[in-house]
């Protein structure tokens, strides 16, 4: 799965994303993440608490990121783990 971001509102923090069929979404920008020298984007969607986390791979075609969802559920957890620990003192994690 490849997500194309189509848009960024530095004033909202809102990112647009379209997906492989051109549907527009709308997320909110938490972080960016560098692990093992690649790159990902933590986000959140609107009117929801699960965080959305990607990985950001460049386009040469395209003025746009690619964004490749994480299949790997260890690889997740543990950027979420230092997604956690980057932004304690920005959100309030339930544990």
């Amino acid at each position: 799965m490849s997500i194309e971001n189509t848009g960024y509102n530095e004033e909202t923090n809102i990112i647009i994303l379209s997906d492989e069929n051109g549907n527009d979404v709308e997320f909110e920008f938490l972080d960016l993440l560098e692990y093992e020298g690649e790159e990902y984007i933590v986000l959140i969607p609107p009117e929801d608490d699960s965080v959305v986390i990607l990985k950001i791979e460049a386009d040469e075609d395209s003025e746009f990121e690619d964004y490749v969802g994480i299949e790997d559920e260890q690889l997740l957890m543990k950027l979420f783990e230092l997604f956690k620990e980057k932004n304690a003192d920005l959100y309030d994690f339930d544990e």
